[in-house]
């Protein structure tokens, strides 16, 4: 019955992902990522190794995602300092996973909600890409 859930979710996922605006799915994979990461904070409370490696891989898979889709071209500057920040992120998650690190998922998590705050701000008539 779970596999059947998480593939539910995942078609489900895809399908929003299909229909979606570029702003929408950024704000979707922001969230994904904010919400592995508070899942890994509890599989290291919980002593889980395992799970939360999978779960960090997961975000570490988002914010990839994230950093690929940067508009370098139209972005300048800006597309520039996420992907800094983007690279920073990954290295601190792969940390985060080696040493066992609350403190360092809460400050990844504090930079990814700084991120999607800012993202989520953005008025609805700039979301609109041009045809």
């Amino acid at each position: 019955m779970r596999g059947s859930m998480k593939a539910y979710k995942s078609v489900a996922l895809d399908s929003q992902k299909t229909v979606a605006s570029p702003y929408k799915v950024v704000q979707m994979l922001l969230a994904g990522a904010l919400e592995r990461l508070a899942k890994a904070r509890v599989a290291i409370e919980q002593e889980k190794p395992a799970q939360r490696g999978e779960l960090l891989g997961g975000t570490m898979m988002i914010v990839a995602e994230l950093r690929m889709a940067l508009d370098h071209d139209a972005g300048g500057d800006i597309a520039a300092n996420l992907d800094n920040l983007y690279e920073f992120i990954m290295a601190e998650l792969v940390l985060a996973n080696t040493e066992n690190s609350i403190d360092k998922l809460e400050a990844i998590s504090g930079l990814l909600r700084d991120i999607k705050e800012s993202w989520d701000a953005i008025p609805t008539e700039q979301q609109q890409v041009p045809a």
